[in-house]
Order: C-alpha cells, then sequence, then structure tokens
C-alpha cells in the first residue's frame, strides 16, 4: 500500500505469511523474508535506493537486506528489535510471556482474544474497545496461522546478523517499557554498531502504534541530520 509522507511516497509491504499475503508460507530464513520485499518492490516498479522502517522481526529482515544488498539500501530504522550475537534470549524474548505466547497457537484461539494478549503484551497505551474491534477484523480477514506464527518464531531465533553494522545508516529507536523485549537489546545494538539511538520513555514494544508521531519526529530529524550517528541517545 501506499502513502504519501510530504514528498516522500511510503509503501508497506507485508512477510510472507502475513497481511495480504497470509496465504503463503512464512520462510525459515529471514533473508528469505528480506528476498520477498525486494520482489514486492521490483513487481511495483519501485527503484531502490529504499530507506527501510521496520519493527522487530521486520527490523532482522532489514538488517539482512542492507547486509546481503548494500546498494539497495539508503538507511534503515530499527524499532524494538534483538539480533542474537549481541543479547541473550531471556533478554530478546521477556520470559514472563513465553506462556502467553504460547496460548495463542493453541486450537480453537480466535482472533478477538489472541488481538487482545498480543496488544496487552506490545502495548502500553490504552486501547479503545473500536480500536480492538478495528484490529480483530483485520486479524479474522487476513489470519496468521499457528504453524506460520511458529515458524516467524524460529527464523527469528535462528537469524545470525553479521557483527559488522550495515553499511547503510542506521537509527535504532526502543522503548525503555518494552515488555516483550528488553529495551537493553536495542541499546547494546546501537551501541556495538555506533548507530544513531533513541529511546522512548513510556511506549510499549508496539512503538508506532502508542506513539506515532514520536517515530517520525526521530527519523525527521535522523534524515536532516547531517551526522546522524550523533544524535542525542535519550529523547
Amino acid at each position: 500500500m501506499k502513502r504519501q509522507c510530504g514528498d516522500a511516497a511510503v509503501y508497506t509491504i507485508d512477510l510472507p505469511g502475513n497481511g495480504g499475503l497470509n496465504a503463503q508460507e512464512s520462510p525459515l530464513q529471514v533473508s528469505e523474508m528480506a528476498e520477498s520485499c525486494r520482489h514486492q518492490l521490483r513487481e511495483l516498479g519501485i527503484a531502490p535506493p529504499y530507506y527501510v522502517v521496520a519493527m522487530s522481526l521486520g527490523a532482522m529482515v532489514a538488517v539482512a537486506w542492507a547486509t546481503r544488498n548494500p546498494e539497495e539500501i539508503g538507511g534503515c530504522v530499527l524499532i524494538n528489535t534483538s539480533l542474537r550475537p549481541f543479547s541473550p534470549f531471556h533478554h530478546r524474548l521477556r520470559p514472563q510471556n513465553y506462556l502467553k505466547l504460547a496460548s495463542l497457537l493453541l486450537p480453537g484461539c480466535d482472533a478477538h482474544y489472541r488481538e487482545s494478549v498480543i496488544l496487552q503484551i506490545t502495548s502500553n497505551r490504552p486501547i479503545s474497545p473500536e480500536r480492538l474491534s478495528e484490529l480483530t477484523d483485520y486479524a479474522r480477514q487476513n489470519p496468521v496461522s499457528s504453524r506460520n506464527a511458529l515458524r516467524q518464531l524460529l527464523a527469528a531465533v535462528r537469524y545470525q546478523p553479521p557483527s559488522a553494522k550495515p553499511l547503510a545508516p542506521v537509527l535504532v529507536l526502543c522503548s525503555r517499557q518494552d515488555r516483550l523485549v528488553d529495551s537493553r537489546c536495542s541499546r547494546t545494538l546501537a551501541a556495538r554498531w555506533h548507530s544513531a539511538f533513541a529511546e522512548h520513555l513510556s511506549a510499549g514494544h508496539d512503538l508506532p502504534l502508542d506513539d506515532a508521531p514520536w517515530v517520525a519526529e526521530q527519523i525527521g530529524r535522523w534524515l536532516r541530520d547531517s551526522t546522524p550517528t550523533r544524535l542525542p541517545g535519550n529523547l
């Protein structure tokens, strides 16, 4: 889907097994997810370079893309993600969520329950019944199978990025109150890669949902900054 944001054209694309591609099988390799993104943009006739804004597993896909095809990526914004070489598993997925997430894979788990639990884990702001209903309707129209959800989790756990930062500029955004992924994962990543970094003090894992204007402000500042690695680390 295309949206216009000022002078920039913003394209939202789905990973295999999600959204409009929910009928596809989710790859077990993050690199294959990146290839799907590349293919979708080629099909749309959109030429690189691209600036990729991605969260969590999507941010891993952005890293794989920028690593394998550096000539295509102008920059990456990585939101509340984690990478295996830099953070232990119990930081990458907080233990208090294991049972809740497992319950979403059980037979008979309906869309309303699933979306309610996901919001409890990923959002720190009050969600109106109308918003929950909207998300539930979308989930019913584009259901993610338990098999694909598990395959995506396995892909994330198995992904081994390079230790070196991608050639493209990187902005790391995180939420201090993220209850799904420990914010130390993002801090460590930004420090190891000497990347631009900003931390939201109260949002949850789904930072764009909890405070989209803040995310847009950080991205705009980073793009305007002639030396983005000097972006203040705590805003």
